[in-house]
């Protein structure tokens, strides 16, 4: 293998939506340096950040039937059973929810939690609170999905945060997604709420790392008790 190949294998893909971004992190960091060297190195730091927020990187998803992955990279904020958003209309019941908090430092590339038809997309305005707060999940710009899977219903919200203002869906209502599929992406800073059958078992913790596409949060088939975990 060739050095040229070494480099491009080891090279993290950039998502398209964030070129645009990138490009104009770019020309103010090449106007800052124009004026002050010192401050061109703070536009081109700045710049390494916009590309490596924008990063979709590959990922390696468990295929087991019943196995609830991912949405979203970042540190698991919220376990426990919500109502669901009412524009979703998956009922006025609680569902199993595990919430996912994205700091401006995660990929922020969302994946399908499971495979599922898309039976509803609901785009609801709110507030920019930070993401990582309970009531973000009621107050907060969302974008919602419902995905309906041979396990059941499945609602899957992106959630605005402190920072984010803008969620991009590349889904459409009636497509189907296989699980680990990119579905969606946050800009800049967020969260992403996902709704389980009630006798789903939740695989993690509150304070846990999660990774798209390949970290279970939860198990739709065993009959065992749901894990416990300790803080070391």
């Amino acid at each position: 293998m060739s050095v040229i190949d070494s480099v491009r294998k080891s090279l993290v893909p950039v998502h398209p939506e964030g070129y645009i971004f990138i490009a104009g992190f770019a020309i103010v960091a090449f106007v800052l340096h124009w004026l002050s060297p010192t401050l061109g190195w703070i536009g081109f730091i700045a710049t390494a950040w916009c590309v490596y927020f924008f990063r979709d990187p590959p990922r390696v998803t468990p295929l087991r039937e019943g196995l609830v992955v991912s949405p979203a990279d970042g540190v698991i904020c919220s376990i426990g059973f919500f109502l669901p958003p009412a524009e979703l209309g998956l009922g006025a019941e609680p569902m199993q929810r595990v919430s996912v908090f994205m700091s401006v430092f995660d990929c922020h590339v969302n994946r399908a939690p499971i495979t599922g038809r898309i039976a509803r997309i609901a785009y609801r305005p709110g507030l920019f609170v930070n993401a990582d707060l309970d009531k973000a999940s009621e107050d907060n710009e969302r974008n919602g999905l419902v995905i309906d899977a041979p396990q059941g219903r499945f609602g899957v919200v992106q959630i605005a945060g402190l920072v984010a203002r803008r969620i991009v869906c590349f889904a459409q209502e009636g497509e189907t997604l296989g699980v680990g599929d990119r579905f969606g992406l946050i800009r800049f800073g967020s969260r992403v709420d996902v709704y389980m059958p009630t006798h789903a078992k939740p695989t993690v913790a509150i304070g846990s790392r999660a990774i798209a596409g390949e970290t279970v949060l939860a198990d739709l088939t065993t009959s065992t008790p749901a894990l416990s975990f300790k803080a070391g």
